[in-house]
């Protein structure tokens, strides 16, 4: 991520890392429907995070108006959609922790990753390329987070299930990292 913001990489490889981005808020999207009135993951599901249509607007700007044609996932995007897509119908503890590791961290972190962007590859300031990480019906970012802490606070589950949430955010963390090395593979620094 530092070398691509850093502009070591060039702009594709930003474009290739939001394509890899849609598979996964594809699934997470996607299973939030079946899951807006499931008693744990369902106080989560809030339309003001929802980012498919950021992605989708920004892939029109990176790749052009046929971005779907050429959009594929890397196999370790795959792996992660894949397990994205289980948990959001077999178990809504898990989904949560995909649900907090993606919105959160893009919530917090993305603003940087937004902000370096903008100022890589010249990128309107919020504009097509970063919305993705503009999140414009969250009016205070800050008391948002800690409302979202509040309902992880409160969600029913024992201490068994909770540890297996926090191994699930673990587990999140470890498939974007595979994510990131696949990119790396695709688009390595040369000397």
């Amino acid at each position: 991520m530092g070398d691509m913001l850093g502009g070591k990489l060039g702009v594709d490889a930003y474009a290739r890392y939001t394509e890899q981005l849609w598979f996964v808020y594809e699934a997470l999207e996607s299973g939030a429907r079946a899951l807006a009135d499931d008693p744990v993951a369902g106080p989560f599901i809030q339309p003001e995070l929802m980012r498919l249509t950021a992605l989708e607007r920004d892939l029109r700007h990176l790749r052009g108006p046929h971005w779907r044609s050429a959009l594929s996932a890397l196999p370790a995007t795959e792996v992660y959609a894949a397990r994205v897509a289980e948990c959001a119908r077999t178990w809504p503890g898990g989904y949560v922790a995909h649900h907090y590791t993606r919105y959160l961290g893009d919530l917090s972190g993305g603003q940087i990753i937004r902000d370096r962007a903008e100022k890589t590859w010249g990128f309107a300031k919020k504009g097509d390329g970063v919305r993705f990480y503009v999140f414009e019906d969250i009016a205070n970012p800050a008391a948002f987070k800690r409302g979202y802490r509040e309902l992880l606070d409160r969600v029913r589950a024992d201490d068994l299930e909770k540890q297996r949430i926090v191994s699930e955010c673990k587990r999140a963390f470890t498939l974007n990292t595979a994510v990131f090395r696949a990119l790396g593979e695709e688009f390595p620094l040369t000397a």
